[in-house]
């Protein structure tokens, strides 16, 4: 078989078991069952996994079990043990140590004290903190992406799979930026009907084929408002921006989505640390 060919056979199974980790974050993962579900040996599977996404097959699971309860922390009461037995923790001393270790507090604290908090009014009309926006121009740029449908939060699952087709076809390159274009407003449109597409920049446009496809975004002006922390943490910056900023900036909305822009990769870094960059687009 060519190397294209198997790196294309790998690319569908990888993309079975990160579908199956996504589909199943309430249960036991095993690790041998992956290795079923990815039809790969036992003694293999987790090196060409890492090869392809970054970090071990643990360590996502680890990850998205974490970034799920951090977003049902910071937007919904579910009490601190429910959202514990859904990470896979009915320990709740366990989960709070490990959530510590990974988000700087315990998960109760982070529920009334996290950066999400910060721009809640506390009764009176102005926002405790402001952020620092600038105002930009965003050039002509080569995208290479794919749809994804459903929550917001989980659009990473739809980054593992683009990850995994550009390996498979030759055209990965670490200097792309990862980029996110948000088609819907979650505040109106129901969960399972957001839009958005997980996108990287290329230099090779005329090597996209389906399913990858090359959305655009229009040269021009934008607000751009520069955020670290948790993405959990990004409804309060959205709202502040749309709320506050457009409406006192005198400025108005183009007819082009919001985008993101990721600065660094959630695989690397802690969560507090994670740099985003929101870009709203301006007349």
């Amino acid at each position: 078989m060519q190397n294209g060919a198997i790196w294309t056979a790998y690319e569908a199974r990888l993309r079975r078991v990160s579908s199956h980790i996504y589909e199943h974050l309430d249960e036991d993962l095993d690790m041998d069952r992956l290795a079923e579900v990815a039809c790969l040996s036992p003694y293999h599977w987790h090196r060409i996994y890492r090869a392809v996404h970054g970090e071990t097959p643990a360590a996502t699971v680890k990850r998205l079990r974490l970034h799920r309860a951090a977003g049902e922390l910071a937007q919904t009461s579910k009490p601190v043990s429910e959202v514990a037995r859904r990470c896979g923790y009915p320990n709740l001393q366990s989960f709070n140590r490990i959530f510590s270790s990974v988000y700087g507090m315990p998960p109760a604290r982070y529920r009334s004290e996290g950066s999400h908090r910060r721009f809640r009014r506390n009764g009176t009309k102005e926002p405790t903190i402001m952020y620092d926006v600038t105002i930009r121009n965003f050039p002509s740029t080569a995208l290479i992406g794919i749809p994804n449908r459903g929550s917001y939060m989980n659009i990473g699952e739809a980054f593992g799979r683009l990850y995994g087709m550009l390996h498979a076809r030759g055209i990965f390159d670490q200097q792309s930026r990862m980029l996110g274009i948000y088609l819907d407003d979650p505040e109106t449109v129901a969960e399972g009907d957001l839009r958005s597409f997980a996108c990287v920049t290329s230099n090779a446009p005329s090597q996209v084929e389906p399913p990858l496809e090359a959305p655009t975004i229009e040269e021009g002006e934008c607000a751009v408002l520069r955020h670290q922390g948790p993405y959990a943490d990004m409804r309060s910056a959205y709202q502040w921006l749309y709320g506050d900023w457009l409406r006192q900036s005198g400025r108005e909305v183009r007819d082009q989505p919001v985008f993101e822009i990721y600065l660094n990769n959630p695989r690397d870094v802690q969560p507090t640390e994670l740099l985003t960059e929101i870009w709203l687009p301006l007349k």
